[in-house]
């Protein structure tokens, strides 16, 4: 099987689902946390719970990483 990245095809809406999924899948995670419950997520093909909790120390360790535009010091 030929696989592409999506995000470089020549049509606009369909290299645009990429982003569009990802801000679903962020809004997801919102919900989660604020309402304390967990989501379901494919990870090789299973299934795997994660929870509020995990979803905030995710989200923690994401923004201790250094910016790739911010050039550290």
């Amino acid at each position: 099987m030929n696989i592409k990245d999506i995000r470089t095809s020549s049509d606009p809406d369909l290299a645009g689902s990429y982003a569009a999924i990802q801000r679903a899948a962020k809004s997801a995670e919102d919900l989660a946390i604020k309402t304390n419950t967990a989501i379901i997520v494919a990870v090789d093909g299973k299934p795997v719970r994660i929870t509020a909790a995990e979803l905030i120390k995710m989200r923690e360790l994401e923004s201790a990483k250094p910016s790739p535009h911010i050039q550290a010091l």
